[in-house]
């Protein structure tokens, strides 16, 4: 019998630090239980091209299905369609802006829209500093819809090594939010004795 596939959304906007969703969508490939849904931002594309030596096109290529932001007739617009969750990542105050307002003007919102009112986890990978009163109160707002706010802060108690030992835990911890388990993320009691 075949493996059942854990399906995720993955919705990239402009914000910086594409690096984040394209380490993602690089370490979901690796596992074999796992299906990716990608949905790119204008500014993503955009983005991709001035911080990364990736081509949109090599990005599209690791997603398992690509999805046009006009493409409001994508399966994953629906709240029939079943999936894992949703992580946005990078997020923008934009994209931030539009979920808390349920302005459903493009697949990415909609997809986020959906994945809220069926009570599954949407993690918002807000990429903004610094943060004035405005863009807390749509933080606080998507988290009372059930969003899960993710910051991309770096961990160093596992002493990284390079800026891409901090984005594969990050993207790695992204992937155990799901519950998607993976052996990306050292672990804080792995690191050390804990008497």
């Amino acid at each position: 019998m075949a493996m059942k596939k854990k399906k995720i959304i993955i919705g990239m906007s402009g914000a910086t630090g594409q690096q984040y969703g394209i380490k993602l969508l690089e370490l979901a490939r690796n596992l074999p239980d796992v299906e990716t849904h990608l949905i790119l931002s204008s500014w993503a594309k955009k983005n991709i091209e001035l911080e990364t030596e990736y081509k949109v096109s090599d990005v599209q290529d690791l997603a398992d299905y690509y999805y046009e932001m006009n493409s409001l007739d994508a399966p994953i617009s629906s709240g029939s369609y079943n999936c894992q969750g949703m992580i946005i990542v990078p997020c923008s105050i934009k994209t931030l802006s539009a979920i808390a307002n349920s302005y459903n003007s493009s697949l990415l919102i909609r997809a986020a829209d959906v994945t809220l009112k069926e009570r599954r986890p949407l993690i918002m990978v807000v990429r903004e500093t610094p943060l004035h009163l405005g863009h807390l109160h749509l933080m606080s707002t998507v988290a009372e819809y059930g969003a899960t706010i993710f910051p991309p802060v770096p961990a160093f108690y596992n002493h990284p090594d390079s800026i891409d030992d901090l984005v594969t835990n990050t993207a790695g911890r992204l992937l155990d939010y799901l519950g998607i388990e993976n052996n990306y993320v050292k672990r804080w009691g792995e690191l050390r004795n804990v008497q």
